[in-house]
């Protein structure tokens, strides 16, 4: 997979190539620090590079069963989603090596992902004939000094 730079107008320059992939790739994000992107790809995988080290990747984060179709960093860079192409979204935590996720697991392809820009929110596209859908996940938050109010 070769990445292009946009250096003026209608110039584009290599400025890197990574391999890896097994397969044609679906999807590519930037973390907001600029360094780390990841890729979504039809061998089932997403691989998170740093552009400092491109000869291997930071880490291979394996699908269940559909291509990687849609990743997105959220604008903290906290977390990674990424979007198989059915039934499976999963959310990584940037700042534990992306050791640690959260799968969302439901019936249904998948259109793609999106957060909103607090990053408070996770939408998913789910895409039927019958009945698309835009599903929306909230992030939970516990206020223990409120609890004890209660």
């Amino acid at each position: 997979m070769t990445f292009f730079c946009a250096l003026q107008l209608f110039f584009w320059q290599t400025v890197g190539t990574v391999k890896g992939h097994l397969d044609y790739s679906f999807a590519s994000a930037w973390h907001p620090d600029g360094r780390i992107f990841a890729t979504g790809n039809q061998d089932k995988t997403c691989r998170v590079w740093d552009v400092r080290n491109l000869a291997n990747p930071v880490s291979v984060l394996k699908g269940n069963m559909a291509a990687a179709r849609s990743v997105r960093f959220s604008s903290d860079g906290q977390f990674l989603v990424v979007a198989e192409a059915t039934d499976f979204v999963h959310v990584y935590n940037t700042k534990l090596n992306y050791e640690k996720r959260q799968e969302i697991d439901f019936f249904g392809e998948i259109a793609g992902v999106s957060l909103s820009p607090d990053d408070e929110s996770l939408f998913i596209g789910v895409f039927s004939e019958d009945c698309g859908s835009l599903l929306q996940f909230n992030k939970r938050h516990s206020y223990m000094y409120l609890d004890s109010f209660v």
